[in-house]
């Protein structure tokens, strides 16, 4: 397993259909981490998604940034991280958003710049 930060590059890019597992490991006392599907390795880059348990508020924000501009913040209450335990996150690429099956079903729907 590789440790945070890390970064991989997605060579196929994601589309509709794409399937994401993303398997980890909570740091004991971390309040909160984040998984970002950036369009490029540039600073700044714009976000596709914005995944990021905040375990002390027991939700899950969600958000993207296009242009340089965050949209939307979308949550949901509930949370299955905890810190000190592994995690596996299924993110799936809808022809609308993603869907994040691991946190109640949800379907968020950030205005995602054009996914590569």
């Amino acid at each position: 397993m590789t440790t945070a930060p890390n970064k991989t590059l997605l060579p196929m890019g994601i589309h509709p259909g794409t399937v994401l597992r993303i398997r980890g490991h909570v740091p004991d006392k971390a309040g909160r981490f984040h998984v970002n599907l950036l369009c490029s390795e540039e600073q700044g880059a714009d976000a596709a998604l914005h995944f990021n348990p905040r375990l002390g508020t027991n939700e899950v924000v969600l958000n993207s940034r296009e242009q340089g501009a965050w949209g939307q913040e979308e949550r949901g209450a509930g949370c299955p991280f905890q810190s000190g335990k592994p995690f596996e996150v299924l993110l799936i690429v809808t022809e609308d958003g993603y869907k994040v099956p691991h946190c109640h079903g949800w379907t968020p729907s950030p205005g995602s710049p054009e996914q590569r």
